[in-house]
């Protein structure tokens, strides 16, 4: 298995129609995601001294980190837009070997920051709601 480029990890947002096309959040240096999930302990008399847990239960969450140079594209306005509205929006996470993950999420943070004599540079953390789901290549 060869390894992935960094650079191909991309992160995109629906543009609000219906089927939604994404487009990608451009600019972005690195891209960084999380799953979580809360477990669910089932631990009994029977268990023989080892922990057992719940299969399938607790609550999964998704996290996204991305940080980059700010381009003034659509797709940044967009983010924006959410932020400052505390609005869900559909995005995609996409990897180099074509699959891809797609749900709803919430940004949670955006920073913006620059030098006197440098680019503008911006940090977004996005959290998921609801079921973040696997999108099959080609689909």
């Amino acid at each position: 298995m060869a390894a992935q480029k960094g650079s191909a990890f991309l992160l995109k947002i629906a543009n609000g129609a219906s089927p939604a096309v994404y487009q990608t959040v451009a600019g972005l240096r690195t891209t960084q995601l999380s799953v979580t999930g809360d477990t669910v302990v089932i631990t009994n008399k029977g268990s023989g001294g080892w922990r057992e847990l719940l299969s399938g239960a607790g609550v999964r969450s998704v996290s996204v980190s991305a940080a980059g140079i700010f381009l003034g594209s659509t797709a940044e306005a967009q983010i924006r837009a959410a932020a400052l509205a505390g609005t869900l929006a559909d995005y995609e996470l996409s990897f180099e070997d074509g699959d891809k993950l797609r749900g709803q999420f919430l940004v949670q943070r955006l920073d913006y920051a620059g030098d006197f004599n440098g680019e503008r540079n911006y940090t977004i953390q996005l959290e998921s709601s609801g079921q973040v789901a696997a999108v099959q290549v080609g689909a």
